[in-house]
């Protein structure tokens, strides 16, 4: 997470004054958190009195945006101010007193940064927006109260029975902020009117380690193939236990299974409505318990997991999502089958990750800093000089290298792309065995070393 910044822009305004001040001032304080990270002997009181400046300023504006909803009569006031009481209330006691009871210990800052992140720019983007009719507010089918709460117990409860873990819940609008380097394992149902139920499960990997790992004996500090395998098994049985007490749903026999990437996840959370998204702390790593409302299901999320296939698309898995030494690479592209072209040849040797937009770019730099930016030039809304410019106004990003992606490869287009000085471009009319070598050679004389 070093290095890594908010950067400002006018679209994240909603037209509000006191509302778009005061999240220009918390983007302000989440930055000064991200650089105070590694302080050195400064790093605890200076994150202490960072993070309590941080609540001070949040519970302020979560005050003042409630008193501007109500004196605009808003309707999504109720469930609008559910989330602020969620978040203050719940999430940041709680990543609080992870900090406090490892005395700001490295991982427990990034939880409380990569949470807090995730959660404001979510926040700000689509509920703050909604405000104004900018934007639908995504978590208007949540469950009730009451049921959420039943489901709280239900999963602390099977925690405890099965992996003796005392957890407690850090967020009941997990938004599907990234934390750690996670595993994400769907589950799609059946309902007998021929809809799609999906449930997603989070797991922190150091959590499944820590407990499905030493359940079979084995002392690697990495995920295996057995315990991913186990996993399944594990997570299919948890799911079928928390069922039991809530029939209502109507489920029956899985339909689909799917072991996702990040990005993937992210797609498809973005675009289902949450009746229950709970994030926990286990005390051995995070966990989320997702379940999406029913729809028809349209698209395929990633390979499906099957008797015969299981072990392959296990050992594939692992193999992706195993980032250790490998330089990671954002590609972003408004094209979905650029961006996923891009993936498909350069992921056997670099950690590829993709944006659709210069804002969702700014969002995954913030979340996971890349070695090597890949920026369409000609980009709609905001191109590539643009964002460009955006990456370059922070110190803290300046040194990202960003190489451009053009379409065109007339002399004036290609003087305007080299006049910004970016540190390479790649005419995406090229053979893909000649941009692979490109990237590749670009890694080797930048580091002296293999591309991997």
């Amino acid at each position: 997470m070093g290095g890594n910044q908010f950067l400002w822009q006018d679209r994240f305004n909603i037209g509000v004054d006191i509302i778009d001040r005061e999240h220009k001032r918390l983007f302000s304080i989440m930055n000064k958190l991200f650089s105070y990270m590694e302080d050195g002997e400064k790093s605890r009181w200076v994150c202490e009195e960072g993070i309590k400046f941080f609540k001070e300023h949040a519970m302020k504006h979560f005050s003042e945006e409630e008193v501007y909803m109500a004196s605009i009569g808003y309707h999504g006031y109720d469930m609008h101010r559910r989330l602020h009481d969620n978040f203050r209330k719940k999430t940041l006691p709680e990543i609080e007193r992870e900090l406090k009871e490892t005395k700001y210990a490295p991982e427990a800052v990034k939880h409380f940064l990569g949470v807090c992140a995730g959660w404001l720019i979510g926040h700000t983007m689509t509920e703050d927006r909604a405000i104004t009719g900018k934007a639908v507010s995504k978590w208007g089918g949540l469950l009730p109260e009451e049921q959420q709460a039943a489901m709280k117990r239900v999963i602390i409860q099977l925690l405890q029975d099965l992996f003796c873990l005392q957890a407690k819940v850090i967020s009941e609008s997990y938004g599907g902020e990234k934390f750690g380097k996670g595993v994400y394992y769907r589950l799609a149902y059946g309902s007998k009117d021929g809809q799609t139920w999906e449930i997603f499960l989070v797991f922190e990997e150091r959590l499944l380690v820590r407990t499905i790992g030493e359940l079979l004996g084995e002392e690697s500090e990495k995920l295996s193939t057995m315990m991913m395998n186990a996993t399944r098994y594990t997570a299919q049985q948890f799911v079928d236990r928390v069922r039991i007490h809530f029939p209502t749903a109507e489920l029956f026999e899985v339909k689909e299974e799917n072991l996702l990437t990040y990005e993937q996840f992210q797609r498809v959370f973005g675009k289902r409505s949450p009746q229950c998204s709970l994030l926990f702390d286990t005390g051995e790593g995070y966990f989320a318990y997702c379940v999406m409302a029913p729809h028809l299901l349209e698209e395929t999320v990633g390979p499906a997991i099957k008797a015969d296939n299981a072990m392959v698309e296990i050992a594939n898995y692992l193999k992706n999502n195993e980032a250790g030494g490998r330089r990671k690479v954002l590609v972003v592209d408004d094209s979905n089958v650029v961006r996923h072209a891009m993936k498909e040849l350069l992921g056997r040797d670099y950690d590829v990750s993709m944006a659709p937009s210069g804002l969702s770019a700014i969002r995954s730099m913030i979340l996971d800093r890349p070695d090597l930016v890949l920026l369409d030039y000609e980009m709609p809304v905001c191109d590539g000089k643009q964002v460009l410019e955006m990456i370059r106004a922070e110190k803290e990003f300046a040194d990202i290298p960003v190489i451009f992606l053009t379409g065109t490869a007339n002399k004036e287009h290609i003087q305007k792309v080299v006049a910004l000085k970016p540190a390479g471009y790649l005419l995406k009319t090229m053979k893909q065995e000649q941009i692979k070598g490109c990237i590749d050679e670009f890694f080797q004389k930048s580091t002296g070393g293999s591309a991997t």
